[in-house]
């Protein structure tokens, strides 16, 4: 059977947040995470799950069930069958990929094409030891009021590491944020690398969490561009576009 690896779903779809929004990506959503963000649109990722779907076609949603784990060489033949149709990345998504940090080490020599991480930059130690098989990152920056946790010195260590990659930074805005924490991860940011890319993502209101105004967005908006070149507001666009 060889090494094998937890699944949630693998499938071809759009990209509908951050710096590759419109592009077309594979989809490998890991099981597993490490946090719990009020915010998570994912939570059946957090925990083991006895069975996952795999699409055969790229966006034909023909989904096969199979069993977890699945032999990492089984998921490398449905992600490299679903790369005959052209796609810009293959992106590794969960819960948090790097709580499977073993799998993806020996995963992604296996597939045929760019590797695109999604992570919520929390785990420095094991994105040191998948970093020479990643093309790209996005990373989120969990502010406390969303996570729970004071998290800044991970997120500067994990920083440090993704700017020697193609990285942007991602953070998610509620009605809970202050200015306070936004003015902390900007700093951080700019501390490691101000040309380094930043997308405030409003929140998609979910869980009881609520939305924020579209005068608050040009505030922190304003309050980003003080000390980062490239900041961008882009929401969550596959779920008003009704994708995966």
């Amino acid at each position: 059977m060889g090494k094998t690896v937890n699944v949630v779903e693998v499938f071809s779809s759009i990209q509908g947040e951050g710096q590759y929004v419109g592009y077309r990506q594979i989809f490998v959503r890991l099981v597993g995470c490490n946090l719990e963000c009020e915010f998570c649109d994912t939570p059946d990722s957090r925990q083991g799950m006895a069975s996952g779907q795999i699409e055969i076609t790229p966006g034909k949603r023909d989904f096969k069930i199979i069993s977890n784990p699945i032999p990492i060489s089984q998921l490398a033949a449905y992600i490299n069958q679903l790369l005959i149709l052209p796609h810009h990345s293959v992106s590794l998504t969960g819960g948090e990929p790097l709580c499977q940090t073993q799998a993806i080490e020996e995963l992604a020599p296996l597939i045929h094409g760019m590797i695109h991480l999604e992570t919520n930059g929390t785990l420095p130690t094991e994105l040191a030891k998948v970093l020479p098989y990643i093309d790209m990152i996005s990373m989120d920056i969990k502010l406390p009021s969303t996570s729970g946790q004071e998290l800044w010195q991970k997120h500067e260590e994990f920083l440090r590491l993704a700017n020697t990659r193609r990285v942007f930074v991602k953070i998610v805005v509620t009605n809970k944020t202050s200015t306070e924490e936004f003015q902390q991860a900007i700093e951080l940011i700019a501390t490691v690398n101000p040309e380094i890319p930043l997308i405030i993502q409003p929140v998609t209101p979910i869980n009881h969490c609520g939305g924020v105004s579209p005068d608050q967005v040009l505030v922190w908006q304003e309050q980003a561009l003080t000390l980062l070149t490239d900041v961008r507001v882009i929401p969550q666009t596959h779920k008003f576009m009704g994708q995966l």
